[in-house]
């Protein structure tokens, strides 16, 4: 399933733009969060898609770690590179723009007037891989089921206002809403539909290794569990023609190859074993994507721009933990942390720090809250502290007339006010007890990272460890909250609503497999949640974004992190691809869907 433009359950893409919020009141082929959708309903093919791409060949992707399911809708497990091409949505969003959506299984839908339900028509040309027709039972049952205690809970925080769906005829479906939710019609849209034969009497929780009975342009044609899956073009896939889908998914075959971590993946690139790569490390960039094959042309390195919403990365504290309750404590350690000597010793200078849960965006908070905004918080005054209304948040900092010492010093008095004391050279509070934690780690490449860090902490009488685990292993831990510190992303799209509650409200805090790394218990944070998702206009919107950012930061929830404004991509030169670059996208995501092999 695909959550709102661009957006990946384990890679930080992440959107924001203007936009202003407006009902649906008519049938209509497509939606747009307050805006006219850009593309008229008889349109060919969209703007970033070339509609002559040649099909055909063969694509060689790359995985990390291993898998062992086929399910990308359950907790157990780890699902396969790819998997989403097995199944498609009721619709499907443009990637330029902001928030719309565009037919695929189905062909029109509807927002009723007082906007407490919504109506589908399905396609009556839509079927699944197995040549069966899909039906508004099928839908029906595709939701129904992971909305069900069998699947991931994230789909519970997502479409919990949805009271229930209601099959109206053969291809018609409705979903009627517990209340209002100003985005809640046009995210149904993402539901992914596969068939009741896929599932056949098994325990949806348990449905691992089946391949899938789904809807998508893709089967599976043979992997080695853990090690390769490889995917072929379903060639009787129905939307081939389709405007939402056509000039798309161009290659017969698409496999991914298994890699135990990505610079063993990095030399295998290189070596030609695969054939796109989206890097994610600066020093790899910088100095690892050379050689040979790079100087004769074979292998193409670009920077992407791109128009995304950079969203918030970092080091997060389990607040769960008792060492880490205090907020106190988790400043003293964030000013530990020396963002511009790593930019500029380990970096490359590549990065700007993350300063905003939004960063990136009109929605990130600023200076202090005035207007509507500082009328909002007020509301919860007596219980935020004083420094949101008073200072405005800044990113830590040791650029002059900062510096790491007096950084340092800041930490020593905070620490000493929350009654820790170092004793020899220990840092201890008065139950005598150290202040140590782990960080947990599924790549290598971090350690020289926190190395530093942690070195900058022992000055301060605090002991970090890292620790790197395989990455099933590193997903078991973190979906149960079994870590002090991981490295934590929360992706935001162009319009923030549901997935919120997902990543930061206290219904997620104690349900395994949420978002909610940090452990965010705070009803401020609730009520500005659902106050962006009742938001039904742009302006109230924003102002409930900058809002819950101001508290979050003011949180210490995190040790900011870092993002970067391009895409940094490598390939070997034997793919063609459209003339334009969509504005917000995923590059490896595009290059799946709209590349092709040259001839």
């Amino acid at each position: 399933m695909t959550i709102k433009t661009g957006l990946h359950p384990f890679k930080c893409i992440f959107f924001s733009l203007i936009t202003i919020f407006s009902p649906i009141t008519s049938a209509d082929p497509s939606a747009a969060m307050g805006y006219s959708p850009k593309y008229p309903a008889n349109f060919k093919h969209f703007d970033y898609i070339d509609p002559n791409a040649k099909k055909g060949g063969r694509l060689v992707l790359a995985g990390t770690g291993a898998f062992d399911s086929f399910n990308p809708f359950i907790l157990k497990g780890v699902a396969a590179e790819g998997t989403g091409l097995l199944f498609d949505t009721l619709m499907v969003a443009s990637k330029d723009e902001p928030f719309s959506k565009y037919p695929l299984i189905a062909n029109d839908i509807q927002l009723a007037k007082d906007k407490l339900s919504v109506t589908f028509k399905i396609d009556k040309r839509a079927r699944f891989n197995n040549g069966d027709k899909i039906t508004a039972e099928d839908v029906k049952f595709s939701f129904d089921t992971v909305m069900s205690d069998k699947a991931h809970p994230q789909f519970k925080f997502m479409y919990g206002d949805v009271k229930d769906s209601v099959v109206v005829d053969k291809y018609t479906v409705r979903f009627n809403f517990k209340r209002l939710n100003s985005e809640l019609h046009l995210i149904l849209g993402d539901i992914s539909i596969f068939s009741k034969k896929w599932i056949d009497g098994t325990s949806f929780d348990k449905l691992t290794e089946v391949k899938p009975v789904a809807s998508g342009p893709y089967t599976i044609k043979e992997y080695d569990l853990g090690k390769r899956i490889t995917y072929q073009r379903n060639k009787n896939y129905w939307a081939n023609d389709l405007a939402s889908r056509k000039g798309q998914y161009n290659f017969e075959e698409i496999q991914y190859k298994y890699y135990q971590d990505l610079v063993i993946s990095l030399e295998a690139f290189k070596a030609g074993d695969f054939e796109f790569r989206h890097e994610y490390y600066s020093k790899l960039w910088a100095r690892e994507h050379n050689g040979p094959n790079y100087d004769s042309g074979n292998i193409l390195k670009e920077n992407l721009s791109h128009s995304n919403n950079a969203g918030m990365q970092g080091f997060v504290f389990n607040t769960r933990k008792a060492l880490f309750k205090d907020p106190a404590v988790r400043r003293a350690i964030t000013l530990a942390f020396d963002f511009e000597w790593s930019n500029d010793h380990l970096f490359y200078n590549q990065y700007v720090v993350n300063d905003s849960y939004f960063s990136n965006s009109e929605l990130q908070a600023t200076g202090l809250p005035a207007g509507k905004e500082l009328a909002l918080l007020n509301q919860y005054r007596d219980q935020l502290p004083d420094v949101v209304f008073t200072q405005p948040w800044q990113a830590v900092s040791t650029e002059s007339p900062n510096s790491l010492r007096q950084n340092l010093r800041k930490a020593r008095d905070l620490l000493h006010k929350a009654g820790w004391r170092v004793k020899d050279n220990v840092l201890v509070n008065k139950k005598g007890q150290p202040l140590i934690f782990d960080v947990l780690l599924a790549q290598k490449g971090m350690d020289r990272i926190l190395a530093p860090f942690a070195r900058n902490l022992s000055k301060l009488g605090i002991k970090m460890n890292y620790r790197t685990v395989d990455r099933s292993l590193y997903i078991r831990r973190l979906r149960s909250f079994d870590y002090y510190m991981v490295v934590g992303s929360f992706p935001e799209s162009m319009s923030p609503g549901n997935e919120l509650r997902n990543m930061f409200h206290s219904i997620a805090v104690e349900k395994k497999g949420s978002r909610n790394f940090m452990g965010v218990n705070d009803p401020v944070v609730d009520a500005l949640v659902e106050k962006i998702i009742s938001s039904d206009n742009r302006e109230d919107l924003v102002i409930a974004c900058r809002a819950l950012d101001r508290v979050l930061l003011n949180g210490n929830y995190l040790v900011p992190n870092w993002y970067i404004d391009s895409h940094r991509i490598a390939y070997w030169d034997k793919f063609n691809r459209p003339e334009k670059t969509p504005l917000y996208y995923n590059p490896e995501q595009w290059m799946i869907s709209s590349w092709w092999l040259k001839d």
